[in-house]
This record gives C-alpha cells, structure tokens and sequence, in this order.
C-alpha cells in the first residue's frame, strides 16, 4: 500500500515538472516577441514625432484662421443688420407717403380717424428703426473699423477682400453720417410729426360741450352731456398724443391740447353770456345798481356750479383719456388744471370782488347764497381739482369762502349796529305808525331765519367763532347761534324803537306809536320761522306784552281823561239837590267832554293818531267804546233831566263817531231816545276789554 502510493506521488511530480518547462518556453517566446514589439514603438513614436513637428504651423494657421472669422463675423453680422435697417426704413417711409397721400385726399370723418390710426402704426415703427439705427450705429462701425485696421495691420486676408471690406466701412459712415439727421428731424419722419400735430389739434377743437347755453337756469346738469368725442376719436387722440411723447413733441403736444382746449371752454362758458365778470373789482361793484349785482351774483352762482360740475369734469376726463399714459401719469393733471385755472380765476375775482365791497344790509342774502354754494360744492371741487396740481387752485377756493365768510358776518353785525345807532336818520312817524327800518328789520329777519338762509348764516357764525376762538374750543349748536345773534338784532331793534318813541313831544302819540310798532312786530314774527327760532315765550314776553300795555296806556291817555270828566263823585260831593251850581257843573261836563271827544277824534281822523293793523285797530275801538259810551250813557241816564235836550249828543252819534275815528267811515249821525241806548248789548263785553287791559297794565308793571 505505501509502495503506490509513492508512486503516485512521482507520477503527480513528473507531471508538474513537465508543465513548468512549457510554461517557462511560451514565457521566452513571448520576451521575443515584445522585444521587436517595442523596437517597433520606437519607430513609430519617432515617426510620429517627425509628423507632430511638421503639422504644428498648420494648426496654429487654422486656430488664426478660426479666431480671424469670429472677429469679422461679429463686425460684420451688425453691419448686416443696420443695413437692414436703413432698407426697413426705407420701407416705411415709402409706406408713410401713401398713408399720408390718401388723408390729404379722403374727406370722410371715419375714414380720416382709421387712416390716422395707419399714420400713427408707421410712425411709431419709422421711430423705432430710426431709433434703432441711431442708438447701434456708431457701435456698429467701430468694430467694423476695428476689423479693418486689424486686417489692414495684420495682412491676415488678401488685399481685394480687405479693399472690399474698407469700401463698405466707408460707405456705411456716409451712409449713417449723412442719413440718420434728415431721418430724425428733416425728413419724412418729420413732416409726419408735423402732420400728426395739425391732426391732433384739428380732432380737439371738433370736441365741443353741448347743451351749454343760458336756457339751462336752475337745472343741475346731466352728466351724460360731459362726455366729449367719441370712442374712435379719444383713442386716435391718445396714440398720436402718445407718438408725439415718444418723438420728443411732449411739449408741442401739452402747448396744443391746452391751447385748443381753453379755447373751446371758454367759448362753451360765453355762450351763458357772463358779461357781468367784466366787473369784478370792489370800487366797480359798488357803482352797480343792486338789481344788476343781484342779477349777476345769481348767474354768478349758476356758472360757476355749471362750469364745475359739467365743462371741468368733462375736461377733466378727457385728459385723463388722451394724455393719462403719457409719463406714468404725470402730465394730464397739470394739464387739466392749466385749462381750467384761468377760467377759474375769471370766477373767482367776481367773488372775491363782491365780498370786498361795501357792506350793505341787502348783500347779505346774497353772500350767504354764494357761501352755501361753495360749502355745497367744495367736495366735488376737492375731488376735481386733486393732488398737488391742483393744490393752488384749491386754495383760492378756501380763501374765497373765508372771504364770504368774513363778509356775510361783518354785514350781519353791521346792520345790528346800523339799528342800534338809529342810522336811518329819520324822526319817529309822526302818524305814530310802525317806523320804515322796523318794518325792514323784521322782513329782513324773517328772511334770513328762512330755510333758505338759516342753515348758511348759523354756518357762517359758526366758522368765524371757531377761527377766533381756535378750532380746539368747544363747538356750539348752530341754532343757538343763530338765535342769539337774532335776538341781539331784536334787542337793538328794541332800543331803536324806545329811542324814537323818547322824541315824541305829545303825550299820546308815544303810546300809539309803541303800540303800532310792538304788535307788528309780534305778528308779523309768529307763527313765521323767525317766530320759532325765537320762540313763543321770548315774543310774548317783548312784544306782545309791551304792545298790549301801550295799548293800555293809549286808552288811558287819550280816552281816560273824557271819562274822568263825566265821573260822578264829584256831583255827588255837591248839595244832592239839583240846584243851578250842580247844573252848571253837569253842564260844564258835558261840554267839556264833548269838546275832548271832538279834538281827540280830530287828531285821529287827520291822521296825527293811527292805528294801521286791522285787528288791533278793532279791538282798541270795541275797548274804547266800551269804555267811553258806558261811561257816557250812565252820565246821561244820571243827569239827563238837567241838561238842555239841544245841549248833548245821542249815545248812537257817539257810538258813530268812533266808527268814523276807528273806520273811517262818514256815515249819517242819527238821534236816537237816550233810554234806548241804554239798554245796549255792548256793554258787558267792554267791561270784560277794560278790565283786561288794566289788569295787563298792572301786571306789565309789576315785572
């Protein structure tokens, strides 16, 4: 068993012995054969070697030759392109011709506006090219100089290519030196500037306001009537207004739409007729006679709402449509306000004029209505005339109405201070009827507490107490305001009334005239708007009682001493028997009575007495006769018997004559039997009178 096993082992050695000697032949054939591998790699690597040094210059030559077309083709390509440019515009210059031959020759409205809408397209498109070639040129040929100086410096090409490319260099600088100034401001670029101008401002002046004229009047106006051109014409205004921007025309194009538009509202304005706004300064004002100036400060008012709320706001939004694109915004504002701020100014001296002159009481009404205009329209006006181009406008505005203002409250306080200084230079009546400033006072308070003017008077005593006392002090009700000021007119009134009454030298006519003057005040203010602002109580208390106590007074002045004749007592202090002293004295009475009645009833009828309110007239007639007659009859019924029936007047004839006194009336005198009169019905009701009025009296004095 060892034995092969052995064996095998030998067999396995000699095997492997067998197999390294083969691999050790293929291993030296194989050293062979790299050997004339590698000697072969010499040779080659010399070879190439041999052809790398003799392929270099043409590589360099080839990089030369690829960096040389760079530098030519970057040159040489904008070349291209500007010449291209010149043909483009050439083009549209040829285009331009045609567009601007068919709107000389086409009459058609329409067709004019959609021809413009061409002319403009072109313009904009020769302004661009032109713009193009402008701004490129000059870059364009200096690198194509720069190319042939280098061709030139570096002879990289042949002399007929490099003679070429110089011919061109040159003839493109002549081209462009020559060309581009004609294209931009002497050529057909030009003239179609100009005629876009012509257009521009032919289109602006057809824009007209209607329905402006002074049929209007009152009638607030329509909106839909500020509306100025149509679609088509607003948008060919806009491009051209924009070409022209863009074309360096901005300020031809601003002078023009100013220009013609200022023109063409004015001219809607003048169809109103304002020749009143010729006169605007204060001395010419004052000379006017006050129906014209009130006249015109009415139109005043009606133009100046007119021209703000329908010419200004069209043209306002006119501006905004043509010019608002033009300059992120910024023009069409300014250009606005330029067109309205001398018409403006024309309005705004009238009213500035009217409020610097005199201050005469009548103005007064009219001031208020120029102020409540303004405060009703100052809004709108704000709105209108916006922003910082506006702002100076807007100012004289303010100033205007703190002008009025000033004015409506010095007018105000200078007609209470007229009343109070009895101004009006005129004795009392010597009627002892109600004084002409009275009756003017009271009409113009009445007036002015109207619906019409309370609401403008109370704003403007309130707006001038708020600048004098700071706008931080604490505001009054207006109301109060006005009432107040109200009753400080009413309180000169009163003492002007007091101070005339003081200039009477009869004893009676006083009473009559304070009598007159307090009832008429009273009823003429209640039941008014004067009469509720002041009140029930307040009228009551100063006119209605004072006028019921001079009415007291009157009675007892004038009738009272003829009653007093007739009193009893003194009769019966006598002998009770009617002896002749006692009938002398009966009849001294009556005599005396009846000469009292008849120079009592002379003053009346001629006039030195009267009494012009029917009412009062009545009542003080029916007190009177109560008073009077009653007192007549029972001295008749008493001592009747011894008088002469020739020596005294029937009661009917007395009871006449006061008919005649009070009425006026010139009837018959009839006799009657003198126990007739006595039983008649009038009596009774003048006790209750007479007694009212001393009762009255006594209160009055008491307070």
């Amino acid at each position: 068993m060892a034995l092969r096993e052995e064996d095998s082992l030998i067999s396995e050695l000699n095997l492997a012995c067998s197999d390294l000697k083969t691999l050790l032949q293929a291993s030296s054939k194989i050293e062979d054969t790299l050997e004339k591998m590698d000697k072969k790699f010499d040779v080659i690597d010399e070879s190439l070697s041999t052809s790398s040094r003799r392929v270099a210059p043409l590589h360099s030559l080839a990089m030369a030759t690829k960096a040389l077309e760079t530098r030519i083709n970057r040159a040489v390509s904008p070349a291209l392109a500007l010449l291209d440019s010149f043909k483009l515009c050439e083009s549209l210059q040829q285009k331009l011709l045609e567009v601007s031959s068919q709107l000389s020759a086409d009459k058609n409205p329409k067709k004019r506006l959609k021809l413009l809408f061409k002319l403009v397209d072109c313009v904009d498109k020769l302004n661009a090219v032109v713009n193009t070639i402008s701004e490129g040129g000059e870059r364009v040929i200096q690198k194509l100089q720069e190319v042939v100086e280098f061709l030139s410096r570096t002879k990289a090409t042949d002399q007929y290519r490099a003679y070429r490319l110089r011919e061109t260099l040159v003839t493109l600088k002549i081209l462009y030196q020559t060309q581009i100034d004609a294209m931009k401001f002497d050529g057909l670029l030009d003239e179609a500037l100009l005629n876009l101008q012509d257009e521009h401002e032919s289109i602006l002046q057809k824009l007209r306001h209607h329905n402006i004229d002074e049929s209007q009047g009152d009638n607030k106006p329509d909106m839909a009537d500020s509306v100025l051109g149509t679609e088509l014409e607003i948008e060919v205004l806009r491009q051209i207004s924009e070409t022209l921007a863009a074309n360096d025309c901005l300020d031809t194009c601003i002078d023009i739409y100013v220009k013609v538009r200022y023109v063409r509202a004015a001219k809607a304005l003048m169809r109103l007729n304002p020749d009143y706004l010729k006169t605007y300064t204060p001395e010419e004002i004052d000379e006017m006679e006050w129906g014209t100036l009130e006249t015109a400060i009415s139109l005043w008012i009606q133009h100046f709402e007119l021209a703000l709320r329908t010419v200004f706001v069209s043209e306002k939004k006119l501006s905004n449509q043509i010019l608002g694109g033009i300059l992120d915004g910024a023009v069409w504002l300014e250009c606005f306000v330029k067109i309205a701020d001398k018409i403006m100014a024309v309005f705004f001296r009238f009213g500035e004029g009217v409020a610097r002159s005199n201050k005469e009481p009548q103005k007064l009404f009219k001031l208020l209505d120029m102020f409540d205009s303004l405060e009703k329209l100052k809004t709108e006006f704000s709105e209108i005339f916006e922003g910082e181009a506006g702002a100076d406008i807007c100012t004289r505005f303010r100033e205007l109405e703190k002008l009025l203002v000033h004015s409506s409250s010095k007018v105000f306080w200078e007609f209470g201070l007229q009343i109070e200084d009895n101004s009006d230079g005129f004795p009392p009546p010597q009627d002892g009827s109600v004084p002409k400033l009275v009756r003017y006072a009271i009409n113009y308070l009445k007036y002015l507490a109207s619906e019409t003017y309370s609401a403008p008077m109370a704003k403007v005593l309130l707006t001038e107490k708020t600048w004098k006392a700071g706008i931080l002090s604490k505001p009054e009700p207006e109301e109060n305001l006005l009432r107040d000021a109200i009753i400080n007119i009413m309180e000169a009134l009163q003492r002007n009334v007091e101070s005339k009454k003081l200039r009477y030298k009869d004893r009676i006519l006083p009473q009559g005239f304070a009598m007159n003057t307090y009832w008429y005040i009273y009823m003429r203010t209640r039941n008014t708007e004067l009469g509720k602002l002041l009140g029930e109580q307040y009228l009551k208390m100063n006119y209605k009682v004072v006028a019921e106590e001079s009415a007291y007074m009157y009675q007892r002045q004038a009738w009272k001493p003829l009653v007093r004749l007739l009193d009893k007592e003194e009769l019966k202090r006598e002998n009770k028997s009617e002896n002749e002293d006692t009938r002398a004295l009966i009849r001294e009475k009556m005599e005396g009575f009846l000469k009292g009645v008849s120079e009592v009833s002379q003053r009346h009828r001629s006039g030195s007495y009267t009494i012009h309110d029917v009412d009062l007239r009545e009542q003080i007639k029916e007190a009177t006769v109560k008073l009077v007659v009653r007192a007549y009859i029972e001295f008749l019924n008493a001592y009747s018997s011894a008088l002469p029936s020739k020596s005294y007047v029937k009661p009917e004839a007395v009871h006449g004559l006061f008919d005649q006194i009070f009425n006026g009336s010139h009837g018959k005198l009839k006799r009657r039997d003198s126990k007739h009169r006595t039983r008649g019905g009038t009596s009774s009701s003048f006790d209750v009178e007479s007694k009212d009025l001393r009762r009255l009296g006594s209160y009055t004095s008491d307070m």
